[in-house]
């Protein structure tokens, strides 16, 4: 039968304090690799995995690989500033990383401006905010380029690439004002003369 903390501790002052630095250090968070389970694409927040797990020490003493329950309604974040943002799918299975405020972000995420914590809390779990772009080795992206800042797909297979003398759009089809300009034609009057416009 297991022992409890308070008998295994008892007047051991040391065994005490090992146990709350303990305590402080489970609870204390700071950022952590996750995975996206679900994106509500309207108020643009995910629920995420945490994809470690806790070595959380019992009531024996004892510690156990624990799963953190998934986290709900976490900000994602997308670059965004000066009336433009930049914004792409998010889908489930996804990698990033999650990181905790330092204070509780519930008044400001709910109304913005400057606000008063709702409740008094530090690096909680509660308060996570999710920024896609962390990724494991197994999803590593393959033909990175070492040359080109480029926005593409993780396959290869579509991109944009820029280099200081080149812009290279490699897609199946390029729209402009909803133009395919992949396989638009002109026509010509007879005898020569302007072109029409793109059809």
């Amino acid at each position: 039968m297991g022992v409890s903390i308070n008998e295994r501790v008892g007047d051991n002052e040391i065994e005490f304090y090992n146990t709350l630095i303990d305590k402080v250090f489970t609870t204390l968070r700071v950022s952590v690799p996750g995975i996206i389970r679900k994106f509500d694409h309207v108020t643009q927040t995910a629920e995420v995995q945490v994809a470690l797990r806790e070595h959380v020490r019992q009531e024996n003493m004892e510690y156990v690989w624990t799963e953190i329950p998934p986290l709900q309604d976490v900000p994602v974040v997308f670059p965004r500033g000066g009336g433009y943002a930049l914004t792409f799918p998010i889908k489930e299975g996804d990698e990033c990383l999650i990181v905790f405020s330092d204070m509780c972000i519930d008044a400001w995420f709910s109304s913005g401006g400057v606000q008063n914590q709702i409740e008094k809390r530090r690096h909680d779990l509660s308060d996570a905010i999710a920024i896609p772009g962390l990724w494991s080795q197994p999803k590593k992206l393959e033909n990175f380029s070492r040359d080109a800042v480029q926005l593409r797909s993780d396959d290869g297979s579509a991109y944009i690439s820029l280099t200081k003398d080149e812009l290279n759009i490699v897609v199946p089809k390029v729209k402009i004002n909803g133009i395919n300009f992949g396989a638009h034609t002109h026509y010509a009057p007879n005898g020569g003369g302007q072109t029409s416009g793109p059809s």
